[in-house]
């Protein structure tokens, strides 16, 4: 097991040196203002994005570190699941079951939530600069998902970019084109219907998959004349290829097409078309996934690695594979799906709603391990993913990742597909979100 020694040494600030009153002042004054004086002794932890992950490791940091002083900064106003969602665009489950409330956890577990966007970092002065004004830390947890990267099919033509956005949703960033994508679902009265899916890494690798079966459910339900075309980067459906295949030939095999080897070339939104390797396309609507990167934090933060062979940015988070910290600033972590490269053997950790509680939870711990001066212990997650393939039955399948590190301290992937779609797991899967909603949200 693979071990650092940290220690932790509390800033002058945090020791409380100020002497004579303090003159009141508006706790907002502008975005380059101190905002939020600190709470007690203890160290401050600034979290910068409140999904999964980022929600998790607030909770056990105020659990594992009872006088420290965690703050969440997250630019929505309630929080949206990713996981579910695709229940919720054909109303499996409703609004309020993947869109709760964000202050209940903050006051059950004692952390601030702060409402604001993150405008950019100054590490060398452990600053953030957000909307509201600047806010110390001691620890800085980055935790804020994904970008959409429209600039590989478009550039700088933001013009095309702003019109595949709001023409073609994908809703794969929570709170943003959900109800868009939802009103495109329930609106679509039939021809092609288009679906991208950005090449690996991305955002929960089988859950396209899903949103096709269950899209196409939708379909065949309403007797929508509609068929959906995945134009699929990947040679072949992965994961739990053989029990997407199976859903696909014997629930839709009139409505869905899965088109391999289909990495997309070019884009025209404004003529719906598109040009892959795997041949051109014609639609009448569109789901446009396009690359999926690090959150812009990550950039602002000067923390996106770089690819040795090129020098180019690889697009994730430049960070220890094992701790989870930034390699050139060891005050900040990673938490979620933007964080970088694990193993040359699978590459990333599936980008995904179970993976980023667990390492929130991990993160937490190591944090903890070094404000009390002990070594950091490097642990390892797991994942676990539940996907509807049927909505009527309602039938799932699923996919289980274990991790274990080999004598040469290479850490490696086991992959268990469950093909066979029961109704057994959509029982383990509501009792999985309902466990995972209890862990971070409090409910």
């Amino acid at each position: 097991m693979q071990r650092r020694h940290f220690l932790w040494t509390p800033p002058a600030l945090a020791l409380g040196a100020a002497a004579g009153p303090a003159m009141a002042a508006p706790a907002i004054i502008g975005s380059q203002s101190p905002i939020l004086p600190r709470k007690g002794k203890g160290p401050r932890i600034v979290i910068c994005g409140g999904g999964w992950g980022g929600m998790t490791a607030a909770r056990y940091l105020r659990e594992l570190i009872p006088n420290s002083d965690v703050v969440l900064l997250e630019r929505n106003a309630t929080f949206w699941s990713g996981p579910m969602s695709n229940k919720w665009l054909v109303d499996i489950v409703g609004t309020d079951f993947v869109n709760r409330d964000m202050l209940h956890p903050a006051n059950k577990y004692g952390y601030t939530l702060l409402q604001t966007e993150v405008t950019g970092f100054e590490r060398d002065k452990k600053q953030v600069r957000t909307a509201h004004g600047l806010i110390e830390y001691d620890f800085l947890i980055l935790s804020g998902g994904i970008r959409n990267d429209y600039e590989a099919w478009f550039g700088n033509d933001q013009r095309a970019i702003d019109y595949t956005r709001t023409r073609f949703p994908n809703a794969y960033i929570p709170n943003q084109e959900m109800l868009s994508l939802k009103s495109k679902v329930k609106n679509f009265k039939g021809g092609t219907l288009v679906m991208t899916l950005p090449p690996p890494p991305h955002r929960c690798p089988p859950s396209p998959y899903e949103r096709a079966c269950l899209i196409a459910w939708h379909i065949k339900k309403n007797k929508i004349p509609g068929k959906i075309v995945i134009l699929d980067p990947k040679p072949k459906i992965a994961p739990i290829g053989v029990g997407y295949k199976q859903a696909f030939e014997e629930l839709y095999a009139d409505i869905i097409t899965h088109v391999p080897n289909a990495g997309v070339r070019e884009v025209d939104p404004f003529n719906k078309q598109i040009k892959t390797a795997a041949g051109d396309f014609k639609f009448d609507d569109a789901i446009l996934m396009p690359p999926h990167q690090a959150a812009d934090m990550v950039w602002k933060a000067d923390l996106i690695g770089k690819d040795v062979a090129t020098g180019k940015p690889t697009g994730w988070a430049d960070m220890h594979n094992r701790l989870f910290h930034a390699r050139s600033d060891d005050r900040v972590y990673f938490v979620g799906d933007l964080m970088g490269a694990i193993s040359p053997q699978f590459g990333h950790y599936p980008k995904s709603g179970h993976v980023a509680n667990y390492i929130g939870k991990i993160v937490a711990r190591n944090i903890a391990e070094r404000v009390a001066g002990k070594e950091v212990v490097a642990r390892l997650p797991d994942n676990l993913c539940y996907m509807m393939v049927n909505g009527d039955p309602q039938e799932e399948i699923s996919v289980k990742f274990e991790y274990e590190v080999d004598a040469s301290g290479q850490v490696n992937q086991t992959q268990i597909d469950m093909d066979v779609r029961t109704s057994d797991l959509v029982k383990e899967d509501f009792a999985w979100i309902n466990g995972k909603f209890g862990d971070f949200l409090g409910i």
